[in-house]
């Protein structure tokens, strides 16, 4: 494990100024991971779920940094002859998408009870980031294009955009549940207005109208791997709640859960709407390789921001990751300078001064910068895999979109 973390060491990152809305959207925002057991049968009974996929095929799936990397502080897609404007001419593409997103699943949640209606509606105003439905179009309309079809996004297509949104949002509501969460969005969490009953059934809900919606694609195969998401997001919320004794088991167990997580769900989605476009088995495995690495790195930067970030840029309060006892990326890393604090881990940070004393120990650490760097080394082969890809607007603003992810402040 040390000879493993020195040589992340390497690693440096550069400053970047750009945000997510001066890249991909200037005017206005778009609509922006766990269900409960219970939550996960229902949809396997909808969506008829295969067997889990072993873990050590998972763990292969996790990018390690190589001594040889080093990463230049220079933007990812730097090499790339972008064309001037060309990121909102891309958005534009699938702005009609994007703007009917929140009515369109609104829609699907068809509640005759209006008090479950006001709470399965409640994150869906607008308001977030809407990262993986933007992803999930754009390579849809990329694979199209590779595929030599019309770049126009088939109904099918839109649909795992929203069961994407769907299976996301069902598991924040769970999420805060879990972790007892006051905020969510810059706004009360769901569970704190309703209480953690109603939005329990809430999160539920929503999570069987994205079965329903996946069940009448009639696609097995898609099926299959959506619902394979939703198996990661329960197992990922289970290995979350544990930590591993080995030192050298930790890291593995952290990317694993990472993958689980958040990445699965980013992967999958990308790569049904390549099945979904009858693009190859190639362009299938490269859509999935490149929401794999997107996910990898969205979360990681997402760990990073629970140190860096106040509470009114990302809309929840900072260092609730140590204050729930989880030993993210950033106090991984400063564990090689601060051995200390795997005692610290193993007890969850549940003695009086460990928030404080690991909260430190990362700063005066490189934890954050190392952690930052491996959300790049991920962008990086998130770009390399997206080359693969025909030459279009839609993969240049896939490009585009790992910069502004390494970026983002909320």
């Amino acid at each position: 494990m040390a000879a493993w973390l020195a040589s992340c060491r390497r690693f440096r990152f550069g400053a970047h100024t750009v945000t997510w809305y001066s890249y991909l959207r200037p005017a206005a925002s778009f609509l922006s991971t766990t269900a409960h057991s219970r939550s996960l049968h229902s949809f396997c009974r909808a969506s008829q779920v295969i067997c889990l996929s072993k873990m050590a095929k998972a763990v292969s799936t996790c990018c390690i940094p190589s001594r040889q990397m080093h990463v230049s502080a220079a933007p990812l897609h730097a090499t790339y002859k972008s064309k001037e404007g060309f990121s909102n001419d891309a958005l534009q593409l699938i702005h009609t998408d994007l703007q009917s997103l929140c009515e369109d699943i609104k829609n699907d949640l068809v509640c005759i009870n209006p008090g479950l209606r006001d709470i399965t509606h409640y994150y869906f105003d607008g308001k977030g980031k809407a990262f993986r439905p933007t992803l999930v179009l754009l390579m849809a309309r990329s694979c199209n294009a590779t595929c030599g079809n019309s770049r126009e996004v088939t109904m099918a297509q839109r649909t795992i955009a929203r069961i994407a949104e769907m299976i996301h949002t069902a598991s924040l509501i769970h999420d805060d549940i879990i972790d007892q969460a006051d905020t969510r969005r810059g706004k009360l969490a769901a569970s704190r207005i309703w209480g953690e009953r109603k939005a329990i059934l809430a999160g539920d809900f929503i999570l069987s109208t994205a079965s329903v919606a996946l069940a009448r694609l009639g696609n097995e195969h898609v099926i299959s791997m959506v619902a394979q998401v939703v198996e990661d997001l329960v197992r990922g919320e289970f290995m979350q709640l544990g930590s591993k004794e080995n030192e050298n088991e930790r890291f593995a167990h952290y990317l694993l859960k990472t993958f689980k997580k958040t990445a699965s769900l980013m992967a999958h989605s990308c790569k049904a709407v390549a099945v979904l476009g009858n693009a190859s088995v190639a362009v299938q495995e490269t859509a999935y390789l490149f929401g794999k690495n997107v996910g990898m790195a969205f979360q990681l930067i997402d760990d990073l921001l629970d140190f860096t970030a106040c509470t009114s840029q990302i809309g929840k309060p900072t260092a609730a990751d140590l204050r729930l006892g989880l030993a993210t990326c950033p106090v991984l890393f400063a564990c090689e300078k601060y051995p200390e604090l795997h005692s610290m881990i193993m007890r969850r940070f549940g003695h009086a001064g460990d928030v404080e004393r690991a909260w430190t120990c990362v700063f005066e650490s490189d934890g954050v910068q190392q952690t930052h760097a491996l959300a790049e080394r991920y962008c990086k082969e998130a770009v390399k895999t997206a080359q693969r890809l025909h030459d279009s607007p839609e993969r240049e603003a896939l490009i585009r979109l790992t910069d502004v992810l390494l970026t983002r402040k909320k």
